[in-house]
């Protein structure tokens, strides 16, 4: 997984840590808001030309392994069953 996440980057002097796109101060989490809000691909490259397809498709596949990494945990704290 990690070789497939080489453009997404977490330094804790840009954007406080927040996980950002090739350290640039565009946030993953920002990318994500634009496309849930119903922008296309095609209309947030064109909004951002600093962003490449790829920077995308490789925000919604962190996105996608840390809500799965979050339900892990979650079910990991709930009370266990006797």
């Amino acid at each position: 997984m990690l070789a497939q996440l080489d453009r997404i980057t977490i330094n804790p002097n840009v954007c406080l840590g927040q996980p950002t796109i090739r350290g640039m101060r565009i946030t993953v989490g920002f990318v994500l808001k634009l496309l849930a809000s119903n922008l296309s691909v095609q209309e947030v490259l064109a909004a951002y030309p600093e962003l490449e397809d790829e920077d995308i498709r490789q925000g919604l596949n962190y996105a996608a392994w840390e809500s799965s990494k979050l339900w892990t945990t979650y079910l990991a704290l709930l009370p266990k069953k006797i």
